[in-house]
């Protein structure tokens, strides 16, 4: 059985983007519900999905583990699985983490670009680590099931969360940094522990972290999944698009300004990228994962290597979070 699978989505959510998803065979999607709410903020985007389930439940469903991607495949629906890019729910009271689970957590990253209570972010000029409050709350992780995500994370937090964790961790949307020199892709030296303890990359198609950003071509890109593959396995490396479809302007500045500045913060130190930039036209939205299959097919990959890339090896990493 192969699955299709996208992890990480961050899209103005409506029936249009769920039936482009269904289009695109996708049998699961993690998405990002939170970037910088809090747990009373968190609960109502739980309503508002809930709300999107009940309206949509022909194509959708809130997905909780690996099972729930079989039945979305048998069902011809897309499974969700809520994912945080921000450690900002759980205050800093270690037992919400089990109460953001209940409620559908599967995914938290550590930190989103700055520092946090658990760790440093890869905008930081200092990168002291986790923190004792973040070894704590990755026990907590990995006692009730939900994947530590380092993808906004700084190289010394990475590399103590691939250590301290217990399960495998993942970088659910990043490149490498070999291939284009984005603050937050990632060392050749943090993708080889990585793939080492098991732990898995969601290659990212978003501009910002593209070779030649919007004008990205096809070849080039896969050309980075095969040096990538030659890195790490290609067993331990997927998709997770980043894409933010339907999104305005305003969004992207909120993702990174947050509640803590009132400065314009422009994310990769240029005011060419204030917003959000242009999808390469050969992933516009995720009906590209037909142009991937056939890019990765043209460079080289075998049927199954491809299948693995495009969900498989996420299916396989899912088995593993409960």
């Amino acid at each position: 059985m192969n699955y299709r699978i996208d992890n990480l989505q961050y899209c103005n959510w409506s029936r249009e983007i769920f039936e482009i998803n269904r289009e695109a065979g996708l049998n699961a999607v993690h998405v990002t519900v939170v970037y910088h709410e809090d747990y009373d903020e968190f609960l109502a985007r739980v309503s508002e999905w809930n709300e999107l389930f009940k309206k949509n439940s022909d194509l959708i469903f809130l997905g909780k583990d690996y099972k729930d991607i079989e039945k979305a495949k048998s069902e011809n629906k897309t499974a969700i699985f809520f994912g945080f890019q921000n450690c900002s729910p759980i205050e800093d009271d270690i037992n919400l983490v089990e109460k953001v689970h209940e409620l559908g957590c599967r995914f938290m990253q550590l930190t989103y670009n700055n520092q946090s209570l658990l760790a440093t972010g890869c905008y930081e000029n200092v990168d002291s680590g986790v923190t004792n409050f973040g070894k704590e709350v990755i026990k907590e992780m990995n006692r009730i099931g939900i994947v530590i995500d380092m993808s906004h994370s700084a190289e010394k937090s990475t590399l103590d969360a691939i250590e301290l964790s217990e399960k495998p961790i993942a970088i659910t949307h990043a490149n490498p940094f070999f291939w284009h020199s984005a603050k937050r892709n990632k060392s050749d030296t943090l993708l080889k522990n990585l793939s080492d303890s098991g732990g898995m990359l969601g290659l990212s198609l978003y501009a910002h972290h593209l070779k030649d950003s919007s004008n990205c071509k096809l070849e080039n890109f896969c050309g980075m999944v095969a040096k990538t593959a030659d890195l790490m396995g290609v067993k331990n490396i997927g998709i997770g698009s980043d894409l933010c479809l339907n999104q305005p302007d305003s969004v992207v500045e909120w993702m990174r300004n947050g509640t803590w500045t009132t400065a314009i913060n422009y994310g990769e130190g240029s005011k060419d990228k204030s917003g959000f930039p242009k999808q390469p036209d050969w992933f516009v939205d995720a009906r590209g994962f037909d142009s991937l299959e056939k890019g990765l097919k043209n460079i080289g990959f075998s049927i199954d290597e491809v299948n693995d890339i495009l969900g498989n090896n996420w299916f396989n990493f899912y088995k593993g979070i409960n």
